[in-house]
């Protein structure tokens, strides 16, 4: 392996902190990783990881080799990059996570459509609800709903969702049906594992108010929230591209209408680097034009930052093409 091989092969093992996670996204044996890792510090003359059987951590010398590391191979992506931008030729394999309901229902099909376009580049998508450590894990771009709670990530807005407040009918009439947000406190309410919690964000004519909700279901899958809300067990505060045909068959009922909240941003979130992969901008360029031709993901009520509840500041761009 030559010496920038192995540069990289430190960056990831320090930014991962696991030899195991590197010899699986590198398809290696674990012993290999530490092989290439000794050869790497037996030609430096210097040790540049602390190992225990619990955990990595850098030395001295390891930091500062780690810092320049990461700018020389941002140095070498970014001259790949011009170089293949002069050829129009995007390569390499783009790792995209996205919620569950989202990617089947918008991203999948807009994958296939933009991998006909770069018919030379891989994508590697992940379904998942939960919210993925991109460095760590080794992604490229994630889809977030809300705003953005890590500070190492940027943020580029591509679209919001409305979000409604829906029940079934046989709830509602065995319930009642609640006429104010307040009304809530005395409903059970479904909750989303990972956006807002028990805390409901509604506007009335005073501006933004705020309802912390209970009750005995909580999921982290819009799916599953919205299969709950068809059974009957309660009501909940749902993106509307989720239930807009169970609300147009009558499955669902839009309640509160008059307090809806702001739409809830829809983001591409990607690290945090000097150098922003070519193959993320064409994908999140894509992806953003290809959104505009779809009335749900741009609702007429404009889009707004809704309450941070546990998020320290992270960088959010408006960007052009």
């Amino acid at each position: 392996m030559d010496r920038f091989k192995l540069m990289k092969l430190f960056v990831r093992i320090v930014e991962t902190g696991s030899f195991s996670a590197v010899a699986r996204e590198q398809d290696m044996l674990q012993p290999s990783v530490s092989k290439h890792m000794n050869r790497l510090e037996q030609s430096l003359g210097v040790r540049l990881l602390n190992r225990t059987t619990r955990k990595i951590s850098l030395t001295d010398a390891g930091r500062e080799y780690f810092q320049r590391c990461q700018r020389i191979i941002d140095d070498v992506n970014e001259l790949e990059t011009e170089v293949l931008g002069l050829q129009n030729k995007p390569t390499g394999t783009l790792r995209i996570s996205s919620p569950v309901a989202f990617g089947q229902i918008y991203m999948l099909p807009l994958l296939l459509a933009f991998r006909n376009k770069f018919a030379g580049m891989g994508v590697d998508l992940s379904l998942d609800d939960r919210y993925v450590d991109l460095v760590q894990e080794g992604f490229d771009v994630a889809i977030r709903f809300g705003e953005l709670e890590d500070s190492q990530l940027v943020a580029r807005h591509i679209g919001s969702s409305a979000r409604v407040c829906v029940a079934s009918a046989s709830y509602l009439s065995q319930h009642g049906v609640p006429q104010t947000p307040n009304a809530l406190k005395i409903h059970n309410c479904i909750t989303y594992t990972h956006l807002f919690s028990s805390v409901w964000p509604f506007r009335d004519a005073n501006g933004l108010v705020s309802i912390k909700v209970g009750g005995n279901f909580r999921a982290n899958s819009g799916y599953a929230i919205r299969d709950a809300v068809i059974n009957g067990v309660g009501i909940a505060l749902i993106p509307a591209l989720l239930v807009k045909e169970e609300i147009e068959n009558g499955t669902l009922v839009s309640i509160l209408n008059d307090y809806a909240p702001d739409p809830i941003r829809i983001s591409a979130v990607y690290p945090s680097t000097r150098l922003i992969p070519r193959k993320v901008k064409l994908f999140v360029d894509f992806i953003k034009d290809e959104f505009v031709k779809i009335p749900l993901l741009h609702p007429s009520k404009p889009s707004k930052p809704v309450p941070r509840l546990r998020s320290k500041p992270g960088v959010v761009v408006e960007m052009g093409r």
